[in-house]
C-alpha cells in the first residue's frame, strides 16, 4: 500500500483550510493530516481535529488553550501562539505544510518549514512579499519545494512548469473586485458589507478588502517576481471579469499559454498536495459553449492606487515590499474596526512608504524584514488616529 503523504494546515478554520480538508476528506486513501492550527475558533478547530485527529492543534491566543484541550480528542497536543505554529510546521513526520494564515505571522514559521526541507503549499501572500529574495534563497539551499496554492500562481507555475528561462512576460488575471465598475465617488459611501462581497471566491475579510482595493494584485505581482525570478516591468494584471483564466504566461517564441478552470480554490490546492501528480476532478468540469465568451481589460490605477504602490514597492526592493504589507496589514484592519473611510486605506499605505527609509542590501536578515514591519505597523496605527 503506498504510504500516505502526511498535510500540517496552518490556518484550518478559514477558507483556505476548509477547503483543504474537503480536499483531503475526498482523498483520505492518500493523505494523513498531522497538525492544524486556528487563532481564536476553537470550536471549529475541536470538530477537524475530532475528523481527522491530528497528532497536534495549535491556537493563537494562550488563554483558549485551556479550553481547547478539554474539546479535543484525548492525546492530542496542544500548543499557542508563533511558537505553536513553528512546532507544527516543522514536524518531523509532515511531509507537506499548507500555509493559510494571512499577515507576516507566517513569516517564521515559513522560514523554519523550510529550513526542514518541507514541502510548502504556500497560500499567505505577505510573507513571501515580505521576505521574497530570503525565502527563496532559503528554499534553493534546503532543497525545500514551495508549491503555490493562489490561483493566479498555480496558474502560472503549471504554465511554466519549470521552464523560467523561457518565459517573456507573466499576464495575472483578476475579476477586479466589488468595485469593478463603482464610480471612485461613491466608494465611501459603502457598506463594509458590501465591499467584502467579492463577485467570484469566499474570503476572509483581510483578503476581501485586498480584493476591493486591488491590493491583492499587487502583492501578487511581488509574489510572481519572487516564484518565478521575473522582472515586475513583465508582470501585467489583467481584468477579466469571467474568472475562467487564472493567468497566462508568454514565452519568448510569442507563444502564450493559459491555465482555465472553473473558480473554485479545491482545483490548485488538490494540484499542490498532489504535486508533481495530478488527481482526478473534483470540481466541475469547464463547458465553453456556457462561457460563450472571454474577456479582458487594465485595470484602473487612478481608481485603484494600491496597484501603483504595490510596483513601487516591487521596483525599490529591499524592505519596501516589508514595509508595504505591514502598513496594508494596519489600514485594513483599522476601516474594519469602523476608524478609517475605505479611501484612506491607500492613503495610508502611500504615506507610510514615503517615510519608509529604506534598507538595500544583498542579503537581508529576518530582523530587518521584521524591524520595518514593526515600524511601518506603527507608523500606520498612527496615522489611522489622524
Amino acid at each position: 500500500m503506498t504510504k500516505k503523504k502526511t498535510v500540517a494546515i496552518l490556518g484550518s478554520t478559514g477558507s483556505i483550510g476548509i477547503n483543504t480538508l474537503n480536499v483531503i476528506r475526498q482523498s483520505a486513501d492518500r493523505f494523513r493530516v498531522v497538525g492544524l492550527s486556528a487563532d481564536s475558533n476553537i470550536g471549529l478547530l475541536a470538530k477537524q481535529a475530532h475528523d481527522f485527529r491530528p497528532k497536534a492543534v495549535s491556537v493563537g491566543r494562550k488563554s483558549l488553550v485551556n479550553r481547547l484541550k478539554k474539546a479535543v480528542p484525548p492525546g492530542t497536543l496542544v500548543l499557542d501562539g508563533l511558537g505553536g505554529l513553528t512546532e507544527i510546521a516543522c514536524e518531523k513526520d509532515t511531509d507537506i505544510v499548507v500555509l493559510a494564515i494571512s499577515g507576516t505571522v507566517c513569516l517564521i514559521p515559513l522560514i523554519e518549514a523550510i529550513k526542514k526541507g518541507k514541502a510548502v503549499a504556500l497560500a499567505n501572500k505577505e510573507a513571501l512579499v515580505s521576505a521574497g529574495p530570503l525565502v527563496k534563497s532559503l528554499a534553493q539551499k534546503h532543497r525545500a519545494a514551495m508549491i503555490p496554492i493562489d490561483s493566479e500562481h498555480s496558474a502560472i507555475f503549471q504554465c511554466i512548469n519549470g521552464k523560467v528561462s523561457d518565459v517573456s512576460k507573466i499576464y495575472l488575471t483578476g475579476s477586479g473586485g466589488p468595485l469593478l465598475d463603482v464610480p471612485l465617488n461613491r466608494f465611501d459611501r459603502l457598506s463594509r458589507k458590501f465591499i467584502l462581497r467579492h463577485p467570484r471566491w469566499r474570503m476572509g475579510k483581510k483578503i476581501s478588502v485586498d480584493s476591493a482595493t486591488m491590493m491583492n494584485k499587487g502583492l501578487e505581482i511581488l509574489e510572481a517576481k519572487y516564484l518565478f525570478g521575473v522582472a515586475e516591468k513583465d508582470i501585467e494584471v489583467l481584468i477579466h471579469p469571467e474568472a475562467i483564466v487564472h493567468s497566462m504566461v508568454e514565452f519568448v517564441d510569442g507563444s502564450v499559454l493559459a491555465q482555465m478552470a472553473v473558480a473554485d480554490m479545491r482545483l490548485p490546492i488538490q494540484y499542490a498536495l498532489n504535486f508533481p501528480l495530478r488527481a482526478r476532478a473534483i470540481v466541475e468540469r469547464l463547458d465553453f459553449i456556457k462561457i460563450g465568451a472571454l474577456t479582458f481589460r487594465k485595470p484602473d490605477e487612478v481608481k485603484f492606487p494600491c496597484l501603483g504602490l504595490a510596483r513601487a514597492a516591487a521596483s525599490s526592493g529591499g524592505t519596501a515590499p516589508a514595509a508595504l504589507c505591514a502598513a496594508d496589514e494596519e489600514a485594513v484592519k483599522c476601516y474594519l474596526d469602523g476608524n478609517i473611510k475605505f479611501s484612506r486605506i491607500a492613503e495610508i499605505i502611500e504615506k507610510v512608504l514615503s517615510r519608509h527609509r529604506n534598507v538595500k542590501i544583498d542579503a537581508l536578515s529576518v530582523k530587518d524584514i521584521l524591524d520595518t514591519d514593526r515600524w511601518a505597523r506603527e507608523e500606520a496605527r498612527s496615522l489611522c488616529c489622524l
